[in-house]
């Protein structure tokens, strides 16, 4: 497998657009230490074209994956080449450090995380290096996303079976260490049937192709002599002493992966395949280099039917014989999932294509032709329409079979942190029984549940067996813990009992591996320890786990022991306060997906790859800072502001993010005590003060545009400011809007009131947007009144943590407003991102304040507003096509269906781009170290996007710092809605 073509795969990892953006931005090659490997990290830096991290930042990015444990990694390397990673391997083993390979580190029980040395696979391994339609098979890099394989596969109607709901961002080489499964096991099996061969590194240096081996080729090793011939000797002796305890004692089920649960591959009736033994090791045996995969047949066409049942041990009961329909896929979910994405308002505009009932199977069909799969479809729809206690409905539309999908898909945000209900955990989330039994399987784990006083849903892979869970065990307190113990000898010997697998798809980890005697007996649990012996004699692939684990309840992420600081903090963060926040994130890694679909989060990872630049990379840094033990400055820390610093405050995280992290607060709560007593960044006075500079240039606009437009001055202003000398200081308006109101409008109109928000940007400068919105809303009927003095949101200073400026700023607007609240009079907003704080930060600096909710209320963007008053007016013109960006803050915190519905009331055809954030964020953009950043953002989609439009499409971008990035960079003029409102009204 050495030698293959490197296909084109259009840079479509995180890996080669950072390389465009790397210089002055990202983490140095080596980070210095001065712990007990300080050495060995210089000579890996030395040595290594990658990246070299044991500075503690990294080492706290890398303490947790996204299950309940910790462990700190001695260090981190991220290489850059295969020759990089046994570089790396000789080092570890001269210096006799552990090795955990890590690709999107989002194992739940543990086994990326450990105390050695982390190779991270994902940033730069992650091509596909070969693709052979003719013979179905692939050749991939251990970090190479598994989205990425199935688009390129998908060009020639293959598909690479596996694919468990992180499909968009986890890695293969994490799923061959895993065994993963995912919907479609029932068509395609685990990841081990989808392995041909795997080019491995032994922690002693050997370098070796495995996969089926013939008797001929088997003496061919043997005699050729060496350290591989040993190994192979081993592993004939080995299958020779236990091949038939492995054949009695193997549970014989398709979602049996806990223990090393392919050695049966090892047996002559199963080819002696040693490359399927390896896969589900969890990396304790040996270092993935590449893999050689087998690609099926992608059925052009699908079909579903849902199923509404009374009772999801009902849905189970029904698996075999849905099972003789032939369908590719039967999932379970129950109504405590659909009741926690009600409560949190997730997906709920998708939960209309269920069919009446309590609990529901999702049951997939594939054809290569619309009518096969229909047909299919139609027998098991016919089969249960004659069952009063069943609803059928069938789903043929691709775009509402997506919701379908999206819908089962939540199952872990559905279940985490849910309004009203106690918090719940993995630690018992993945069992796996065979199909028959399935429903008497469920019946009596949620007796159990009942006895423990447990509550979880039961949702999951049903066709295979396999049951989710998420369960509300009480993980930091040492009764609740020792409860969450018994609880798990209990559940394993319930599940043992119906002949099933401790884990189908997760692993073991060391979450259930203390578990695996009562599986499979203590002989076959020395087989496993006999077998990584083969591979690791000295124990030092990722210890500890799966093989002479950690007890189930050490190194727990939370635990007793933990008992983070109360903090004093501006915002207000609800019960358990800022330190229930920093716990919030549970390391599913939404975030690091890197395709351009409608997700905003996390704008700097999609650039850099950075895992400290992703939602849950900051997350992590927050909570080691209040864990202590790595970062130690607290609010002090030098890390956390050094991942921060490139958080655009989009706000993404906060709808993207399937717990809702919300890191532009959490950004500037930090920086708000980071700071205090110290100097900020230019930027922040000069850009963050904006406001207050406005105010002084709207006396004079001619004077500071002049200056400002003077080369010598501009250039000097740009230094002081930290402005990016590329950048155009935006021009101030030769009259400001309200001055321009006050003018011409007086006591405004006698229909019903409304107050205009002047925010700064559409004030000083971009009036006519403004203005715009005042004839709009007059042509509606409605009286345009605005405040009696300046005021502001303070928007542009929170990214900067002045959060005492902003509380006093919303003070002044209370003052201000004061009867306007009282007669609740509307107040519309033009800004999506000053409209967005009143609808957020306002509440989190004014809890319980009668006044700010009040506000809060009544605030309405203008779209949304406009939308809804719009229905008696037509436009004066029909026709017309408007390429549409939302501001991040638009997407996350307003929604932008508001702003859809107007233009298309407006008679023209939106075309809202599937891509995020703009790149400039406010201040961010303009910053002289951000510039490129910003621009490589731009590039992504928006810029690229505009610039193919029509001379006759609309540019519609409502956001000041939107509109900034467009028209600098690609000369077009843009329209904020109510622009585009006023033209199409015949209003200008």
């Amino acid at each position: 497998m050495a030698k293959h073509r490197l296909i084109d795969t259009e840079a479509r990892g995180p890996a080669q657009r950072h390389e465009r953006v790397e210089s002055g931005r990202v983490q140095a090659a080596f980070v210095e230490s001065d712990g007990p490997f300080a050495e060995m990290a210089r000579e890996l830096s030395r040595e290594l074209d990658g990246e070299v991290r044991f500075g503690a930042g990294d080492r706290a990015l890398y303490a947790t994956d996204a299950s309940n444990y910790r462990q700190v990694p001695t260090g981190v390397v991220v290489p850059r080449t295969i020759e990089d990673v046994r570089r790396t391997v000789s080092k570890c083993a001269e210096n006799r450090v552990p090795i955990t390979s890590r690709g999107g580190g989002t194992s739940l029980v543990g086994q990326s995380t450990n105390t050695g040395l982390v190779i991270d696979f994902s940033k730069y391994l992650n091509h596909i290096l070969a693709l052979d339609p003719d013979t179905k098979t692939a050749v991939v890099e251990p970090g190479c996303v598994l989205d990425e394989l199935r688009d390129a596969a998908e060009a020639h109607g293959l598909t690479f079976g596996p694919d468990p709901a992180t499909h968009d961002h986890n890695t293969l080489g994490g799923m061959i260490g895993n065994n993963s499964c995912g919907v479609h096991s029932v068509a395609y099996g685990r990841t081990a049937d989808n392995v041909l061969g795997l080019r491995v590194l032994t922690y002693r240096g050997l370098e070796m192709e495995v996969g089926p081996t013939s008797d001929e080729a088997f003496r061919a090793i043997v005699a050729e002599g060496g350290e591989k011939a040993e190994i192979y000797r081993k592993l004939d002796e080995f299958r020779q002493r236990y091949g038939n305890l492995i054949r009695t004692r193997f549970p014989d089920l398709p979602r049996r992966v806990s223990g090393f649960a392919d050695l049966d591959k090892l047996l002559p009736e199963n080819g002696f395949d040693v490359a399927k033994a390896l896969v589900g090791t969890e990396g304790t045996c040996v270092t993935v280099l590449e893999a050689k995969l087998q690609l099926s047949p992608s059925p052009s066409e699908q079909v579903l039917v849902i199923l509404g049942f009374k009772g999801i041990d009902k849905a189970a009961d029904a698996v075999p014989k849905i099972l003789e329909f032939g369908p590719r896929a039967i999932e379970g979910i129950d109504c405590m999932l659909i009741e926690g994405m009600e409560r949190k308002e997730l997906h709920t505009d998708k939960l209309d294509v269920l069919p009446e009932g309590h609990d529901w199977l999702v049951v997939e069909f594939g054809g290569d032709t619309e009518e096969e799969a229909e047909a299919k479809a139609a027998k098991l729809q016919e089969h249960f329409e004659a069952n009063p206690h069943v609803q059928a409905k069938r789903v043929t539309d691709p775009e509402t079979q997506e919701k379908v999908w999206l819908v089962r898909e939540a199952g872990l945000p559905a279940s985490a942190y849910v309004p009203d209900r106690p918090e719940a955990w993995e630690g018992w989330e993945d069992t796996a029984v065979p199909r028959e039994k399935l429903g008497d399987y469920v019946r009596d784990l949620r007796a159990l549940y009942k006895k423990y006083g447990y509550e979880s849903p039961i949702y999951g892979h049903f066709g295979d067996g396999l049951v989710h869970c998420r369960v509300s065990f009480d993980l930091k307190s040492e009764p609740g813990i020792a409860k969450w113990r018994r609880f798990l000898d209990e559940a394993a010997d319930l599940v043992i009992g119906y002949g099933g697998s401790l884990s189908g798809e997760h692993g073991d980890g060391q979450g259930r591996a203390e578990l695996l005697e009562k599986m499979y007996g203590p002989e076959l649990v020395q087989a496993f320890r006999e077998f990584k012996a083969i591979w690791d004699p000295h124990g030092r692939m990722n210890p500890g786990k799966v093989v002479d684990a950690f007890p189930i309840t050490s190194n727990l992420r939370l635990g007793p022991s933990y008992t983070p600081p109360e903090l004093e903090t501006h915002f207000h963060f609800g019960e358990g306060g800022f330190a229930a926040e920093a716990e919030r994130c549970v390391g599913v890694g939404k975030c690091r997906r890197n395709d351009p679909g409608t997700q905003v989060m996390c704008p700097s990872y999609l650039v850099t790859g950075e895992e400290k630049h992703s939602t849950r990379g900051r997350a992590r840094l927050l909570f080691e800072m209040l864990h202590g033990g790595v970062l130690e400055k607290g609010w002090k820390s030098d890390e956390v502001e050094d991942a921060l610093d490139l958080c655009l405050a989009c706000k993404g995280c906060k709808s993207d993010c399937p717990v809702n992290v919300d890191m532009a607060t959490y950004k500037a709560e930090f920086r708000s005590h980071y700071y205090e007593g110290r100097l900020r960044p230019r930027a922040a006075y000069a850009m963050g003060r904006i406001y207050w500079w406005s105010r002084i240039a709207s006396k004079v606009p001619w004077f500071a545009n002049a200056v400002m437009g003077t080369p010598g001055v501009s250039r000097l202003a740009k230094w002081v400011g930290d402005i990016a000398p590329q950048r155009q200081i935006p021009r101030y308006a030769d009259q400001s809007f309200t001055s321009w109101f006050q003018e011409n409008r007086g006591e405004g109109g006698a229909g019903p009131r409304v107050v205009l928000w002047p925010d700064t940007f559409n004030n000083y400068f971009r009036p006519d947007t403004a203005i715009a919105a005042v004839k709009t809303l007059e042509a509606l009927g409605f009286s345009v009144t605005i405040p009696s003095r300046p005021l502001c949101c303070g928007r542009p200073i929170y990214d900067w943590g002045l959060l005492d400026t902003a509380s006093k700023l919303w003070q002044q607007t209370f003052t201000a407003l004061r009867q306007e609240i009282d007669d609740g009079i509307p107040v519309i907003g033009l800004e999506p991102a000053c409209t967005s704080a009143f609808k957020d930060e306002l509440l989190g600096l004014f809890p319980g304040n009668e006044q700010a909710k009040k506000l809060s209320e009544q605030t309405h963007y203008f779209s949304d507003f406009v939308a809804e008053h719009l229905k008696e007016h037509e436009p004066v013109a029909e026709g017309g096509r408007a390429v549409v960006h939302f501001h991040c803050n638009h997407h996350a915190v307003l929604g932008k269906g508001g702003e859809r519905q107007l233009i298309e009331a407006l008679g023209v055809e939106p075309h809202v781009l599937p891509s995020g954030c703009c790149g400039m964020a406010g201040s961010f953009g303009f910053e002289a170290d951000k510039y490129e950043l910003s621009q490589e953002l731009g590039e992504r989609v928006l810029l690229p996007s505009v610039r193919a439009a029509s001379e006759d499409d609309y540019i519609v971008s409502s956001g000041f710092s939107c509109r900034e990035q467009i028209e600098q960079s690609t000369g077009r003029r843009t329209l904020h809605a109510a622009e585009l409102a006023a033209r199409r009204l015949g209003l200008n």
